[in-house]
């Protein structure tokens, strides 16, 4: 049984060469008003997720994902696990959502006491296939939940056609594709529900974080609700259901709107280097460069390769050639 794993499971991680330059997979960009916004909410003592910063960046957030409402929440995790909650999904129901994604997505879902149903992605974009969809919607399928793999969108038009035949929620995992567009439509605000990411490795970046953003008050007040405890509007202290505490802290709040007010900028650097990366690995024999569909704004928040056998040398043997040279790289 050990060898038969074993022989699945991915060589172990490349020991990184730290003597000269080290290229990270990603660092976050804090040249911007952090340190001016920090050093405000620590001379006012406005450090909880009770400080100006909160209802500003959920503004600005909102107005960006061109979505009426935005809720910050603790994790891009968090914001999935509420969007579920706020939804009125639970014990036996289930929800479809693609098997290539980030284990939070399945977690949500069971966090719900719900189950996961995976349906397996596309080739190209990596995004769920709206072809394989309907062949798993059962009579307890309640939500579709579509991740916007590597800042590409996934092919909303088809899944929202499927969604609506069947009654079906659509929530949209943006986590990694803030500011990305279908057809000219921002992520996060083409489905009912759309939950971003605010991790260190994220386009915005407040080391822990995240946002639902909604333009259905019904779930924007219940998702704020859930998050801070499920506090009774009657009366303080009460609670008549189960809730979480995933609010956001002011300092991060600081930092997220100081991201934001760069966002444009912050995006075009992604794609001004996927830009350079298609000009220089285009013609090498093997390499599969990550796409951008015609219908698609594609933030390139990683720079996803597919590496085959025409290349000459395995994924995992590339990895450790560029460990050498101090390049770091993560597997997908």
């Amino acid at each position: 049984m050990r060898s038969s794993l074993n022989s699945i499971l991915p060589a172990p991680e490349p020991v990184l060469n730290l003597q000269g330059r080290v290229i990270p997979v990603s660092e976050p960009l804090l040249n911007g008003n952090e340190i001016k916004y920090l050093t405000d909410c620590i001379k006012t003592g406005w450090i909880s997720s009770l400080g100006g910063y909160v209802e500003r960046f959920e503004r600005g957030f909102g107005r960006f994902c061109r979505a009426k409402y935005a809720v910050s929440v603790s994790s891009g995790t968090a914001a999935l696990h509420l969007a579920l909650a706020s939804l009125g999904i639970g014990k036996g129901d289930e929800v479809i959502l693609p098997a290539f994604t980030m284990v939070s997505t399945p977690n949500a879902v069971m966090y719900q006491g719900a189950k996961p149903v995976l349906v397996d992605s596309e080739d190209k974009a990596f995004g769920i296939d709206p072809a394989k969809i309907e062949e798993k919607i059962t009579k307890r399928t309640k939500a579709i939940i579509v991740v916007h793999i590597y800042g590409h969108p996934a092919r909303m038009d088809e899944i929202l056609k499927i969604a609506r035949k069947h009654k079906l929620y659509v929530i949209e995992d943006a986590a990694e594709a803030h500011g990305a567009e279908y057809k000219g439509k921002r992520v996060g605000s083409i489905g009912d529900v759309g939950c971003f990411s605010f991790y260190g490795n994220k386009i915005i970046a407040t080391g822990e974080g995240g946002m639902l953003v909604t333009s259905n008050r019904k779930i924007k007040d219940k998702a704020e609700y859930l998050r801070d405890l499920a506090f009774s509007k009657e009366r303080h202290f009460w609670h008549k259901e189960l809730g979480f505490n995933y609010r956001m802290s002011n300092l991060q709040a600081a930092v997220g709107l100081a991201q934001l007010e760069r966002i444009r900028y912050l995006i075009n650097i992604k794609r001004k280097n996927a830009l350079l990366y298609k000009k220089f690995l285009s013609d090498i024999p093997g390499i599969i460069l990550p796409p951008e569909e015609k219908y698609a704004k594609n933030v390139f928040w990683m720079y996803a390769v597919l590496v085959n056998k025409d290349f000459g040398i395995t994924r995992d043997e590339l990895r450790v050639k560029l460990a050498r040279k101090g390049i770091d790289t993560r597997i997908f």
